[in-house]
């Protein structure tokens, strides 16, 4: 098990939003502080913060009895972050919904995290370094249904739906946490966003900071509580 100085299970939310005091960055807070409250050792990642891009097909990860076999060898920002996630004992990925995906730097990095741990060989063996616990935060301005029927789509074929099973093919399965209709400025009259039912996502706002944006969700506790006994 990972333990820190504290002796503290350590685990990583990595938030995958430019916005650093707004919803999804708000809910990676609660996150961090639901965990440290059962005892978790929880550090946020701010992906825009790194600077990196998405796989760079080198391959280096593939070579057999290679050095860098199984994991990603290109010398940049996010290569340390890398080891260091690889081998904690959680991580919670965190992502506003832009056009129905992940974030572009968030998709980034899944690509720089997971390919590397699947050999090209005819079992489709896997090799992370652990099987993590594994969580994922949503939030979007969309309701469940346009949610759930586009994103995740019927029998996951939704590209979140997609990412979802990458994730629960390469470590434990995921607990989906997620936060619909939320506002996406302070101040909607400098916008134009008159599609939008302000008033309605006002009152969504209030419910997902009470409910969604909550350490204590029933999702949350269940995943903390499953990570805190292992």
């Amino acid at each position: 098990m990972t333990n820190t100085k504290n002796n503290k299970t350590l685990i990583y939310i990595l938030n995958g939003s430019p916005r650093k005091n707004w919803n999804t960055a708000k809910m990676c807070e609660s996150f961090k502080k639901g965990a440290q409250d059962t005892g978790i050792n929880a550090k946020i990642i701010n992906l825009y913060d790194l600077n990196y891009k998405g796989c760079y097909s080198c391959f280096a990860c593939k070579v057999k009895n290679g050095k860098s076999c199984g994991k990603c060898a290109y010398p940049d920002e996010l290569k340390e972050i890398l080891e260091k996630v690889s081998n904690s004992e959680g991580l919670v990925f965190a992502s506003p919904v832009y056009f129905g995906e992940l974030t572009a730097q968030m998709r980034a990095f899944m690509e720089r995290l997971l390919f590397p741990v699947y050999v090209y060989d005819k079992a489709g063996s896997k090799i992370p370094p652990k099987k993590l616990e594994t969580a994922i935060i949503y939030t979007m301005n969309v309701k469940p249904d346009r949610f759930n029927d586009w994103f995740v789509g019927k029998d996951k074929s939704g590209p979140l739906g997609l990412f979802e099973k990458w994730i629960e093919m390469t470590y434990e399965k995921p607990e989906i946490l997620c936060a619909y209709d939320t506002l996406q400025f302070s101040d909607y009259g400098k916008y134009v966003a008159d599609v939008w039912d302000v008033e309605e996502k006002e009152n969504t706002t209030g419910k997902n900071s009470s409910k969604s944006l909550s350490p204590h969700t029933m999702p949350a506790q269940k995943w903390l509580r499953k990570l805190k006994q292992n």
